[in-house]
């Protein structure tokens, strides 16, 4: 597991490592609504909290087609998840591309009663977690280490509890 500290909820206390972001969006019916809820600052800010070196990760948000497609051809699933990571490199520099599907991402906001930016927000910092090496799939306790990560991180941002 890496050894990381997050960033505390002053973020003038730590400075944030620089993130090179790549941010895209499919065609899809409903895509204004999605790119509304994921300001570029936004994202970058969100993703630059989970981060412990600097990164440079692409982020696309796609319909149910290519998400199922991407699940099937890379985890052997064949229904469309929420976030696929596809991690690189972790150092010296993070390398990844997170692949976020926005049908998904839309009726599990809704089904939690939360926003689809505090969704977006939960599920970047998810996937940059990944991105660096945490993984919730191993056992419980990794499991708890991410979770708990994850809510201390969307706690500096704002974010209520996602779990």
């Amino acid at each position: 597991m890496p050894s990381r500290t997050a960033h505390p909820a002053g973020a003038g206390a730590h400075a944030l490592p620089p993130l090179e972001l790549s941010l895209q969006f499919g065609r899809f019916p409903g895509v204004a609504a999605h790119r509304a809820a994921l300001p570029r600052t936004g994202v970058a800010r969100w993703m630059a909290h989970a981060l412990a070196r600097p990164g440079e990760i692409g982020v696309r948000i796609v319909d149910e087609d290519d998400g199922r497609a991407l699940n099937l051809q890379y985890r052997g699933k064949d229904y469309a998840t929420n976030v696929l990571t596809f991690d690189y490199a972790r150092e010296p520099v993070v390398m990844a591309d997170l692949v976020l599907c926005a049908p998904v991402i839309e009726r599990e906001a809704r089904a939690q009663r939360k926003t689809l930016a505090a969704h977006y927000a939960h599920l970047l910092v998810h996937g940059t977690l990944h991105a660096q090496g945490y993984d919730h799939e191993t056992s419980e306790r990794d499991a708890l280490e991410m979770e708990t990560l994850e809510i201390l991180l969307l706690a500096s941002l704002g974010f209520a509890n996602p779990y």
